[in-house]
C-alpha cells in the first residue's frame, strides 16, 4: 500500500520529450512512518495508521486498507509498524488517488453554485440572478435537497486516476499530472 501525506505547492506546467505542453501540480510529499496497523479483528475494519513529523509536533493520519488476503479477512497488510514510507515508494506513471479539500468560496447564489440560467434582465424583472419557484402546491412544504443559496465549496474531494510524471526524492516533491483539489498550501493525502 503506498499512501502519503502532502502539501499542495503549486500548479505549473512541463514540456514533455514529444514537445507538448502538460499541466502539473507539484506536492511536497512529508515521509511517513507506520505507527498503528488497525484489523477486523481488533477494530472491526482495516486500517493503517501513519504519523507524519512536522517542525513542531506529529500528526497522526489514518487511511483504510483492504487485507492482504482476499479470501479471509485475517487483517494481514504487508505494512509493519515503523516502516517508513516516502516517495520514493512511487513510481513515474503510477496511478493514484488525491484526496482534499476544495477551495472555500462562501455563501453563493444558485446562479453560481449550480449554472442556474438566469432571468431576463430588461424592462424591471426583478428576476435576474433569483432562485424562482422552489417548491409545488402539494405537499406545501420544500422538498429535502432542493438546489438553493448557501455555502459553496471547503468540501472533501476525491480525484482518481492522476497520474505521476516526475519525483524528486531529493526535495521530497512529487509532480502529479493535472489540478489536485485544494488551495496552495493545503494538505492532501496520495494514495497509490
Amino acid at each position: 500500500m503506498k499512501i502519503l501525506i502532502g502539501k499542495k505547492l503549486k500548479m505549473t506546467r512541463i514540456f514533455t520529450d514529444e514537445g507538448l505542453v502538460r499541466a502539473v501540480t507539484a506536492v511536497e510529499a512529508k515521509p511517513c512512518e507506520v505507527s498503528e496497523i488497525k484489523s477486523v479483528k481488533k477494530v472491526g475494519y482495516d486500517a493503517i495508521k501513519v504519523k507524519t513529523q512536522n517542525r513542531k509536533k506529529t500528526k497522526y493520519s489514518e487511511f483504510r486498507v483492504k487485507p492482504a488476503s482476499p479470501a479471509g479477512r485475517d487483517g494481514e497488510v504487508e505494512a509493519k509498524i515503523g516502516d517508513k514510507i516516502t516517495v520514493e515508494a512511487f513510481n513515474v506513471g503510477d496511478m493514484i488517488t488525491v484526496i482534499g479539500t476544495s477551495k472555500g468560496k462562501g455563501f453563493a447564489g444558485t446562479v453560481k453554485r449550480y449554472h442556474f440560467v438566469k432571468g431576463p434582465a430588461s424592462h424591471g424583472s426583478n428576476q435576474q440572478r433569483r432562485v424562482g419557484s422552489i417548491g409545488a402546491g402539494y405537499p406545501q412544504r420544500v422538498i429535502k435537497g432542493q438546489r438553493m443559496p448557501g455555502h459553496m465549496g471547503a468540501e472533501r474531494v476525491t480525484v482518481k486516476n492522476l497520474q505521476v510524471v516526475d519525483i524528486d526524492a531529493k526535495n521530497n516533491i512529487m509532480l502529479i499530472a493535472g489540478p489536485v483539489p485544494g488551495a496552495t498550501g493545503s494538505e492532501v493525502r496520495i494514495i497509490g
